[in-house]
């Protein structure tokens, strides 16, 4: 007498999730950056979350933009910046000297003072020129207490500061490729951080 064997048959929708929820977790894992430990006193790698942490509450100081000029030498401006879903926004006027240098080379690097922890942000800036993205970042300024308002493919407003130069101004974009922090509080330690894409 043969004995059937019942196959147990897996259901379309929860394999299509399963598919779904590795997808996520792989793209999850994929955002981490790699690290390196630079402190030479044996404290341990700062995680990358104590700097999110810092950037997402908005208590940074003043991001201090470096460029590059033509003859190589470095130029570096206070700038009013923000941290957005993991990019560096800014503006700047186009006649300004980092605007002029990031249209020669947009390799730049970016240094600001938080909390208990110094960060240096370094990647390549590119203009944004697409509505929904002026418009929501003209809000995020706005909320901040600078009344930014979209004019064509740049923002403008009643006043800026001098570093800006005369508007409009451009909004510029970061995602940072590499990342140094050091920390000025306790826990201490210095850390690098990689990034896989700074698409």
């Amino acid at each position: 007498m043969k004995t059937k064997t019942r196959v147990k048959k897996s259901s379309p929708t929860k394999s299509a999730s399963k598919k779904v929820g590795t997808k996520k977790a792989t793209a999850r894992k994929a955002q981490e950056p790699t690290h390196k430990n630079l402190d030479i006193y044996g404290a341990k790698p700062i995680p990358w979350s104590r700097a999110l942490k810092q950037l997402g509450s908005g208590a940074a100081g003043t991001y201090w933009l470096a460029t590059t000029n033509p003859d190589g030498s470095p130029h570096v401006a206070g700038t009013g910046a923000l941290w957005v879903d993991g990019k560096v926004y800014f503006v700047s006027g186009t006649r300004t000297r980092k605007s002029r240098n990031l249209a020669g080379n947009p390799r730049c690097v970016f240094s600001v003072s938080l909390p208990g922890l110094d960060l240096v942000l370094e990647g390549t800036a590119i203009l944004v020129a697409d509505r929904p993205t002026l418009l929501r970042l003209a809000r995020r300024y706005a909320a901040q207490g600078w009344p930014a308002s979209v004019s064509g493919a740049a923002l403008t407003a009643e006043y800026m500061a001098p570093s800006g130069g005369p508007p409009p101004w451009n909004l510029y974009v970061i995602r940072p490729s590499t990342a140094v922090g050091v920390s000025t509080g306790k826990p201490g330690g210095a850390t690098r951080w990689r990034f896989e894409s700074a698409r």
